[in-house]
């Protein structure tokens, strides 16, 4: 499908000042930076085929982060990615703008909640990552993956019981070992 020219320089504006910002959704959903760049390819392309739909709405961004949702989800209902199993290490990334043991701490908790995210079922992590990553509303939440708020609000309670009891099961095996 073509655009007209006015369209195309819309879609490439959005598609530029919103690109990371869908990657580093993507990779909160899936865990793989690779997976999230497929991901987030992906939700454009499709983002390009829908586009002279979407451009007269308020909120693009919200549409592109629905997209992104809809495709992480189904590509994790695909059969070779169900048999998939990631348990490497995630890299440490140095924050040299503050202390370093302040910095190991923080690179501790956050890889430590990354982990535990990764544990938690696929449509109550989505929850998490909309709700208190994104920081996103309830309603806005609700349309992305299309249930009402009573169901992104149990959601969000039995992903974070989920979370809190991935977090418990990763830190027991740090004391372990």
């Amino acid at each position: 499908m073509l655009m007209r020219g006015a369209d195309e320089q819309a879609f490439r504006d959005f598609a530029i000042s919103h690109a990371a910002a869908l990657r580093r959704t993507a990779y909160l959903f899936c865990g793989d930076w690779h997976t999230a760049e497929d991901l987030m390819q992906a939700s454009l392309l499709k983002l390009y085929q829908a586009w002279h739909r979407v451009e007269w709405r308020d909120h693009p961004s919200a549409y592109a982060r629905k997209v992104l949702l809809r495709t992480w989800l189904d590509e994790k209902r695909r059969p070779w990615r169900r048999a998939e199993q990631r348990d490497g290490e995630l890299p440490d990334v140095a924050d040299s703008s503050s202390d370093p043991e302040l910095a190991g701490e923080r690179l501790w908790a956050r890889d430590l909640v990354h982990a535990a995210l990764l544990r938690v079922p696929p449509r109550q992590r989505a929850v998490l990552v909309l709700r208190y990553f994104e920081d996103l509303p309830v309603s806005e939440v609700a349309v992305a993956m299309g249930c009402t708020e009573g169901t992104v609000k149990s959601q969000t309670a039995r992903g974070l019981v989920a979370l809190r009891t991935a977090v418990e099961g990763l830190e027991r095996v740090v004391v372990a070992s």
